[in-house]
């Protein structure tokens, strides 16, 4: 009898736990998984260790190489994966098999899988098609897109769809027990500027943040636990209150982060300087994770670039990660990152070796 009365206050205890857990997620933001949970703490914690070297599509393709397995442009001067790994979920919401740039979407959902397991972080980005021409990301010659698509616009219905598939395939990165990778996903990304049909010519301050209300809610309704969201727009702010007029709200985001390029070297620095003293600023003022979400400097003709450029302005901030973007094997001279043989090779595992830069092997513990 005392048997049965103890199974029974486990399974009432149990039970209220659940209750009490699942009005927690309800009342709340998304119910995240432990694992995703751990990784926003990490972030926030990283840079009392330092700070995490990102490629884009570093598993995909490099210079002189595409599809093989294991190969990274990164890891092959270096020695090890970077700590951040990022994939574009471009075209995905059309159904088709590749991304923009002819990766597979299945390609993307293995090597997303392997990163983890390596103990690193994945990052998606989504260069989607205007919904309403049916053009690329970059097609900006209708400036009504986004009113179209949030609630009692002409095409929401069908845009909450593409959402849906977006909720699905960030399900489905899963290892083989079952375990969901958690995701940085940074959806909407350089709105500042006005290159995209989601930028700051192209519609309001209220749709934009509509625009992420509706995504982050269509991704909850869809049960997604294993994301966290990144805000990054594209253009120099003046200042924090600047920063944060189209920033979707506390309750949405969970990282921070500005994009920019180097075309000349002082202005990179002062935009870098600036920027990232902007991020620190809102970073501690609202408790989110702060980093440089893409950078890079096309080509690297600059031999010492990483530690004599780069690597001087991170190490004065708080960041958890800085990512470069990708190795274009289709492309002359698209490339951000080194590989075998380029100029910039030999200081870059000099930036590598640096006990701030952390790449896989790193102890990263992430999740």
């Amino acid at each position: 009898m005392k048997r049965q009365i103890f199974i029974i206050y486990i399974i009432i205890l149990s039970f209220l736990s659940m209750s009490a857990y699942s009005q927690q997620c309800e009342n709340k933001k998304i119910c995240r998984t432990p694992e995703t949970e751990h990784l926003l703490e990490a972030l926030i914690d990283m840079p009392q260790r330092g700070f995490m070297f990102g490629h884009h599509d570093d598993p995909m393709y490099g210079i002189g190489w595409r599809g093989v397995i294991g190969r990274s442009d990164v890891k092959s001067v270096c020695g090890a994966y970077p700590g951040v790994i990022s994939f574009d979920l471009g075209h995905i919401e059309l159904g088709q098999v590749k991304n923009l740039d002819g990766v597979l979407f299945d390609s993307i959902r293995i090597e997303a899988v392997a990163q983890y397991l390596r103990g690193g972080m994945v990052s998606l980005s989504w260069h989607l098609n205007n919904p309403l021409t049916g053009k690329d990301a970059w097609d900006v010659s209708d400036t009504t897109v986004v009113a179209s698509i949030l609630p009692g616009g002409k095409i929401h219905e069908d845009f909450l769809k593409r959402l849906d598939i977006i909720a699905g395939f960030i399900k489905s990165i899963r290892t083989p027990d079952g375990t969901a990778v958690p995701i940085l996903f940074r959806p909407w990304h350089e709105n500042t500027g006005s290159w995209f049909w989601w930028g700051e010519k192209c519609c309001t301050v209220q749709q934009y943040k509509n625009l992420w209300k509706m995504t982050y809610n269509r991704l909850k309704k869809n049960n997604v636990r294993n994301v966290l969201f990144a805000y990054s727009p594209g253009s120099e702010p003046n200042d924090s209150t600047e920063y944060l007029v189209r920033y979707p709200g506390d309750d949405i985001v969970d990282l921070i982060g500005f994009d920019t390029y180097q075309f000349d070297h002082q202005k990179y620095v002062d935009v870098m300087n600036k920027c990232l003293g902007i991020l620190t600023e809102v970073g501690k003022a609202h408790h989110k994770a702060i980093a440089v979400t893409e950078t890079g400097y096309v080509t690297i003709p600059d031999s010492t670039w990483w530690t004599k450029t780069l690597l001087p302005i991170l190490i004065k901030y708080p960041i958890c990660y800085v990512l470069v973007w990708r190795n274009a094997n289709d492309r002359k001279d698209h490339f951000y990152a080194p590989y075998l043989g380029q100029v910039s090779a030999n200081d870059f595992v000099k930036f590598y070796e640096d006990p701030h830069t952390l790449f896989v092997g790193d102890a990263l513990n992430l999740y």
